[in-house]
């Protein structure tokens, strides 16, 4: 019984690993397009759990870092981790720490998962922030935290909190469906 639940495990880390790399391909156009990652990165970790949605986003972060092309606009490698904004592709991994820390120490209610994705979409906003300043201003000269929240952040704040409201209702549908450890969403 044991083998069968670590297999499931793996195959569920494998395939949500794969839905991140999905929806990172998707993009909506807008004034500002954007991609559905963070809504992957929401759904992953908020229906297979801290454990199981870290490991997952860490795959989709390996498999990224070797070059297999799973990041926006079907790109990969390690160069597009160390570019401006690989910072917030790094950041996903510690969205799923906070999602996973938070649902250690509170469970797993709706709105412990809520308030998860809307801290860890902060930390991920923060690093990748903190990052594309570095690595731009080494490249390019020195850019303000305004400047560079108004080319990073704030154009995509209403779309991520949408994202984290679909997250939210998909993650009850699916974990009705994917076994989640029997904790209820």
């Amino acid at each position: 019984m044991e083998t069968k639940r670590k297999t499931l495990d793996m195959v569920y880390i494998a395939m949500f690993s794969v839905i991140i790399a999905i929806c990172s391909w998707i993009s909506v156009p807008a004034t500002v397009p954007f991609t559905l990652q963070t809504f992957g990165l929401f759904l992953t970790v908020g229906t297979l759990g801290g454990k199981r949605g870290t490991l997952s986003v860490l795959v989709y972060l390996l498999l990224g870092a070797v070059g297999m092309p799973v990041f926006a606009g079907f790109t990969g490698g390690i160069g597009k981790l160390l570019g401006n904004t690989g910072g917030y592709i790094a950041g996903f991994l510690f969205s799923a720490l906070v999602m996973w820390g938070m649902e250690e120490m509170l469970g797993r209610k709706r709105w412990v998962l809520a308030l998860s994705m809307v801290l860890g979409l902060l930390v991920c906003y923060l690093f990748g922030t903190i990052w594309f300043m570095l690595v731009y201003s080494a490249d390019s000269g020195t850019v303000g935290l305004w400047t560079a929240l108004g080319w990073c952040v704030f154009p995509y704040i209403i779309p991520d909190i949408i994202k984290i409201a679909f997250a939210l209702a998909m993650c009850r549908k699916l974990g009705a469906v994917i076994r989640t450890d029997g904790k209820e969403i």
